[in-house]
This record gives structure tokens, C-alpha cells and sequence, in this order.
């Protein structure tokens, strides 16, 4: 069984797929639980049969920009402010300066002790947590904000028709940003910080409109892309994280059965599951071979 070493005794850390009577907190990353407000069938699958979802290629270049964005702030953490966020009105937030910063950044191992960004929600016995890109620290309030970094290229598919606009949150897709900006203001205050529901999601746009190209350095070894940046203020709604874990502890203990696929959209999955419907049309078609794909009925 998972979770249990050869000679029958518990392992130490309680991760991956659920195993019930497990003394230790019950590890949930913060995709975990997003994971399951979009489909219940896949989270059921992968937490407590071990069918792990396909895997996606890395957003290498999403990374390197967040790593980017934070050694900016490390360059003045804890002593000033960064012009962008002197530009947008908000000179008085600096980043934050703690000792387990690197460790609350770290989404890998958010839940190997309390140095990591985690919390441990007793009536559940759920830890739940992830890896923070950022803090700032407000010197007028001496409050906390969470601060997240994205990047993205808009209209990349028209690059000579698309008026670029400011970074958004309007998209449906990024609600899930916005659950996650949640979960770890809710987590952060569990852990006593004094955190304000103000977040920051800071924007970089790739610029690809009336740009000539990439290859504008004399050194022909190097390519430039530039980027429009923006600072988007986000109130979070915290309300939901507590009764969600309470949801899936109910979830983890007694659901027996494969629940329903996600398949059409809902608020917490705007484009529906693609994975989902993947399972559920093979599905159809294993169960019944004359039954087709709703996409094939519109050919």
C-alpha cells in the first residue's frame, strides 16, 4: 500500500495518493486542490488511485522570468523599493525580507517541515501549501502583500493585427491565479503573518507588434525581447479554502466510485477538463463502439 513501508509501519510523510488511518498531515499542494474545483473524476484518479495526469513540458521561459522579476527584488530586499512599483503609486511596498524566504519558494517541497510554505489544518489534518514567488512588505501598514509574478505574450497568434492591451485578470482561465493568491494569503495568515487581503500579480507582456525582430544586439549571440509591465491589485476571497478542505477530506474518505468528468465548462473550469473529456469520450466509445465524440456529430 502507498504510504506504508515493507515492515507495515507508516511512512513518514503522507503524500501522493491518500491512505486512510495515515497518522501524519495529508500533503496537498495548492494545484492539488485546484485540481479538484476542476474535476473531481481526475483528482480521484491520481490522490486516491495513483493515476497520474499526462504531464505537460515546463513553462521554461514563465520560470526564468519569475526568477528574474525576484532578483530584481532581492537586489533591494528590505531596504527600498523597485522604480515599477514607485511608478504605479506604490513606492512604500519593499520586498520582504525573512530567513525562510527561499524555502517558502519552493514548490517542491512545500511540505518537508515548517519552514516551507505549508500550514496544517487540524480538523482535516491536511497540509496544505505551495511555493510563493514573492512578498512585500507595506512600511506604511506593516502589513504583508503576496505578490505573484506572470508573464504572457498577447495576441501572439495575430502579432501584426493585435492591439497589445494592459495585463488583465479578466480572462476566464485565471480564476485559477486568483485561487491561488487565495490559498496562500489564507495559508500565510494561519501561519500568524499579519497579511493584508491586497495582492499583487505583476505583469511582463511580450511586445511582438511594430517590432523589428530579436536579433538587435552586435553581439550575434544574443537575443532581445521586450516587455510591457503592469502591477494588478487583487482582494482576496479566502472564504472558500476552509470548506473546500473540509470537501475533500469527505471526498478522500468516502468516495468509492470514479466520480463524473468534468467535461463542460463551470466557474472553476471555464474550458471545461480537456483531460476529462479525453477519459469520458474513451469511455463512451469503449463501453459502446457505435457511440461517437460530440465533436464528430458536427462533421
Amino acid at each position: 500500500m502507498p504510504n506504508i513501508k515493507k515492515d507495515g509501519s507508516w511512512s513518514l510523510r503522507h503524500r501522493g495518493v491518500y491512505t486512510p488511518g495515515h497518522p501524519e498531515p495529508y500533503e496537498l499542494s495548492r494545484g492539488r486542490i485546484e485540481n479538484f474545483l476542476k474535476c473531481k473524476g481526475l483528482f480521484w484518479l491520481e490522490q486516491v488511485k495513483g493515476v497520474k495526469q499526462p504531464k505537460t513540458p515546463s513553462f521554461t521561459m514563465n520560470t526564468t522570468t519569475d526568477v528574474l522579476l525576484k532578483r530584481d527584488a532581492d537586489q533591494v530586499r528590505g531596504r527600498a523599493t523597485l522604480p515599477l512599483w514607485e511608478s504605479h503609486g506604490l513606492g512604500h511596498m519593499i520586498p520582504y525580507e525573512h530567513e525562510h524566504l527561499e524555502n517558502w519558494t519552493n514548490s517542491l517541497h512545500f511540505g518537508l517541515n515548517d519552514t516551507f510554505f505549508n500550514y496544517v489544518h487540524e480538523p482535516t489534518n491536511i497540509k496544505i501549501g505551495g511555493g510563493i514567488d514573492d512578498m512585500f512588505l507595506n512600511t506604511q501598514t506593516g502589513q504583508i502583500h503576496i505578490v505573484d509574478y506572470k508573464s504572457e505574450a498577447q495576441g501572439a497568434d495575430w502579432p501584426d493585427s493585435t492591439e497589445i492591451k494592459p495585463s488583465s485578470l479578466d480572462a476566464p482561465h485565471k480564476i485559477s491565479y486568483k485561487h491561488q493568491m487565495d490559498i496562500y494569503v489564507w495559508v500565510a495568515r494561519k501561519r500568524g503573518m499579519d497579511v493584508s487581503d491586497l495582492g499583487y500579480f505583476v505583469y511582463v507582456n511580450a511586445w511582438h507588434k511594430d517590432r523589428k525582430g530579436m536579433l538587435i544586439d552586435d553581439d550575434p549571440s544574443k537575443a532581445w525581447m521586450e516587455f510591457a509591465t503592469n502591477i494588478i491589485p487583487y482582494e482576496a476571497d479566502t472564504s472558500w479554502v476552509e470548506p473546500t478542505l473540509f470537501e475533500i477530506k469527505n471526498f478522500l474518505e468516502n468516495q468509492k466510485a470514479c466520480p463524473e468528468f468534468t467535461t463542460k465548462p463551470t466557474e472553476n473550469a471555464p474550458y471545461g477538463s480537456e483531460n476529462g473529456r479525453f477519459l469520458m469520450e474513451a469511455l463512451n466509445i469503449l463501453n459502446d463502439p457505435t457511440n461517437k465524440p460530440e465533436w464528430a456529430h458536427k462533421r
